[in-house]
This record gives C-alpha cells, structure tokens and sequence, in this order.
C-alpha cells in the first residue's frame, strides 16, 4: 500500500535541489519510472545493462552509478531497499521522489537540460556535503 504523499511539504530549497540533482544526474526518466513500481537494482543500473534498460545516457561503470545513487540518497530522493539480512543493492523512491517524478512523467519524456550554473550548483552541494 502506497501513502499519499500529496499533503507532504516540502521546502522550496529542498525541492529545487533535488530536481537539480536529478538533471544532474546520469540517469534517464525512465529509471525513476521504473522505481515508482518497484525497486532497482545496481546490476540493472550499471554497465551495459543500465544502457539496454534506456536507464542511463552512456554505459557506467557500477562504482560511478553507485556514488551517484548515493548523491540521490543524500538528497532525499531514493533509498536502498532493506530485506531480512539488511540493505540490499537494490533503490527505490523517497516519498519526495515519487512527488518530483510523478511532475515529471506528467510534463514530458525526460528531465531538463542542466543549465552551467545548476551544475556549478549541484557540484558545490556535493562537495559541501562530503566536507561535513
């Protein structure tokens, strides 16, 4: 059973830092899509496979969409799915997550194009945040 997220608030910064992550990100729309069902795993994510799913632009090597799965975790958009034995290697959506890709999936096929500066801003917020 899903919660309804819709009576959630969140902050404006918030919001607008996790949208800036996502366009940041090496990952396609259709990734998140596929985690508003069900949760994902980093061998579907990574390699070869994350180009055949359409999850990702290019092939990536699985410690590179790992760290970047991470930077979407810090953000509050995923989480890592946890089984009986602990966490898995398996993500899914945060309930923000699934507010920003829902938006999304309702206005087109993809995220927009990062312009420089929310790049400069999303490469200071991960370095911010590895500093901490």
């Amino acid at each position: 059973m899903q919660a309804d997220t819709s009576r959630v608030r969140y902050s404006s910064n918030t919001l607008q830092r996790a949208q800036r992550a996502l366009s940041c990100s090496p990952f396609c729309l259709i990734l998140f899509g596929d985690m508003l069902r069900q949760s994902v795993s980093l061998s579907e994510i990574g390699g070869k496979n994350g180009l055949k799913n359409g999850y990702t632009k290019q092939k990536i090597s699985d410690t590179l969409v790992e760290a970047e799965l991470v930077w979407l975790i810090q953000t509050g958009l995923l989480r890592r799915e946890v089984d009986g034995q602990g966490l898995t290697d398996s993500f899914r959506l945060t309930p923000l997550g699934r507010k920003i890709i829902t938006n999304y999936k309702k206005e087109g096929d993809n995220f927009p194009k990062p312009t420089p500066s929310n790049r400069l801003a999303n490469f200071t917020s991960r370095w911010l945040k590895l500093k901490i």
